[in-house]
């Protein structure tokens, strides 16, 4: 049956003149990052906190890393990261959408990612304002500081936890486009930031292991992990 269901979804991404993607945090589990559920909660909110990275620089730094930037950089995508990059190169996938903050799409070889919440690719100075778009930053052995000696802080904890609006004008755009719809990993829908602009007439398909919100709007839902699917996808 589940292998019924991917014949089914490859046949509707060769057919699709744009074919959007929607990943959360199950994509990631792959490279080592834990899901929603299994996130430490203490850890997660100490480095959500511009209080604590104010107050303790070299702490927050060290909580970052072991929360999940040592999975980014000693790990890298997963392959299901890797295929959506192929899969656009290829003119079969026009953009992804994600809300996780980890930026793993775009070492992956992608292009065109909306990063809705921002990522530990966007940071800023918090003393100067001045930006710097490289997650490489954090992988300097210590915590980032800017030429001005403020210290680096990515988004969107220097937001407050929020959207990053130049990322959600084109998640707009795309799900207004799009003929088919593939939502991996992910378990919420952001309604009114991007998914209540989906084209009424899009096909969506869910990949997730476990049920989710996605199961009663999906055509599709195969619940295995993206990995086992996109190894089967060409």
């Amino acid at each position: 049956m589940m292998d019924q269901q991917i014949e089914k979804l490859q046949d509707l991404i060769n057919e699709s003149k744009f074919t959007l993607v929607i990943t959360g945090a199950g994509i990631s589990v792959a490279s080592g990052i834990a899901s929603m559920h299994g996130l430490n909660m203490a850890d997660t909110f100490q480095f959500a906190s511009t209080i604590v990275l104010k107050a303790t620089p070299e702490h927050y730094y060290r909580v970052s890393r072991r929360s999940f930037l040592d999975a980014i950089f000693n790990n890298g995508p997963s392959f299901a990261h890797k295929k959506m990059a192929e899969l656009e190169k290829k003119g079969k996938l026009q953009g992804v959408i994600t809300t996780n903050i980890d930026g793993l799409h775009s070492p992956a070889g992608s292009k065109n990612v909306a990063e809705i919440q921002g990522s530990f690719h966007v940071n800023k100075c918090l003393s100067c304002g001045k930006r710097n778009d490289d997650i490489c930053i954090w992988n300097q052995g210590k915590a980032p500081r800017c030429n001005c000696g403020g210290l680096m802080c990515s988004f969107p904890v220097y937001a407050h936890v929020g959207v990053l609006e130049e990322e959600v004008s084109k998640s707009r755009n795309w799900a207004g486009n799009a003929e088919l719809v593939i939502i991996v990993g992910a378990i919420g829908n952001y309604s009114s930031v991007y998914f209540n602009y989906i084209n009424p007439s899009a096909k969506i398909v869910q990949i997730n292991p476990a049920k989710t919100q996605f199961d009663s709007l999906a055509e599709i839902n195969i619940h295995k992990t993206a990995d086992a699917v996109f190894e089967k996808i060409s």
